[in-house]
């Protein structure tokens, strides 16, 4: 195992940085998520971690010995791709035998380590078949086998679930995540899907642009965003918001929206005057109590819960009831929003207010 430290990381092509100085501490046996939209640079920063791509400034230690020069093979590490990359013509245990045979091992001495495993993910009945008799899940579970046994410090995850359907991804999840509480290896997985991220990572670092805008524990970053783009990238659905400016009176602070809806505040959040942006995941706002008017323009049943979807202030909101509301689209109703459920960021340069 190993753990792994980035000081000053950029990347730049030509006059082109998509990487600016990135700072980050992976502790050994760590599960990390790099999360964040297409094109934000965490697909390029693990593949300078795993040296496919040069690090124009900075420095990459992992496990104490600094990596920037050392190539791939020295760095002691598996990756898995968005695509499984296996040899069509060759079994599943050929496959996994592929690169302990290319490092010219004994075959006594790494079948044993095979067949570990295929139990481990469930492929010890599939070692005889070709890649085309697999399903989509059983491919990837050989490409994890490959990386496996290797038995590498760290385990690098490129998006490794993309290609499957939705049922085969949650199945995927929490046998990667299972895999990783038994074999205690670091791991950074990167991924644009925040409920991956959510649900699979001790840590979650939350990229926008080549920079880093949030490093922490999902429930923390769920709980606490630091900023508008982490609290809008993070929760499905997404976090509400509406902007407005603050105002104190007899009956306390509120914001102010531009119809002249009065959304009360905590005290002490905002100063009176300020330009502030409120934010409200759709699960916490209570319906059919408080006073903010709320038009229902679409439903959305999905068994367990109900999606409510409409406008506040101009903006498009939803609300997350597990009742089942006796409403039709086009009815009004209103909104009760807890004080101690309100998120407050400054609208011009999106920080959080606490």
């Amino acid at each position: 195992m190993a753990a792994v430290q980035l000081n000053g990381i950029y990347k730049r092509y030509g006059d082109t940085q998509v990487v600016h100085g990135v700072d980050l501490d992976i502790e050994d046996g760590e599960f990390v998520v790099l999360v964040g939209p297409s094109g934000c640079g965490k697909t390029t920063l693990m593949r300078m971690i795993a040296g496919l791509e040069d690090i124009s400034g900075g420095d990459l230690t992992i496990g104490g010995t600094r990596a920037n020069a050392l190539p791939p093979q020295q760095r002691n590490i598996s990756m898995v791709f968005q695509s499984y990359a296996l040899y069509p013509h060759l079994s599943v245990y050929d496959n996994i035998a592929f690169g302990p045979r290319i490092r010219k091992e004994r075959e006594d001495g790494f079948k044993p380590r095979i067949e570990a495993a295929a139990k481990m993910l469930n492929l010890s009945n599939y070692l005889e078949r070709l890649p085309r008799a697999l399903s989509g899940g059983q491919r990837q579970r050989v490409a994890m086998g490959r990386a496996v046994v290797r038995e590498p410090s760290l385990f690098l995850f490129d998006e490794p679930l993309s290609n499957l359907d939705a049922k085969l991804r949650v199945q995927m999840r929490t046998e990667i995540k299972a895999l990783h509480q038994r074999l205690r290896n670091t791991v950074v997985y990167v991924t644009h899907d925040q409920i991956e991220a959510m649900t699979m990572a001790d840590r979650i670092v939350v990229m926008n642009s080549g920079r880093i805008e949030q490093i922490g524990r999902p429930l923390d970053l769920y709980d606490k965003p630091g900023n508008l783009f982490v609290a809008s990238f993070l929760g499905s659905p997404s976090m509400n918001f509406v902007a407005g400016s603050v105002m104190s009176d007899a009956r306390g602070t509120a914001l102010i929206l531009d119809d002249g809806v009065r959304i009360a505040l905590p005290e002490g959040r905002a100063q009176p005057g300020a330009h502030v942006t409120l934010g409200i995941r759709p699960e916490h706002i209570e319906t059919g109590s408080g006073d903010v008017p709320f038009a229902v323009d679409v439903i959305e049943p999905t068994g367990a819960e109900t999606h409510l979807y409409g406008k506040i202030g101009g903006n498009s909101w939803c609300v997350t009831t597990r009742a089942r509301p006796g409403i039709e689209p086009g009815q009004r109703m209103t909104l009760g929003l807890p004080l101690a459920h309100l998120h407050l960021f400054d609208t011009e340069s999106g920080k959080r207010l606490d």
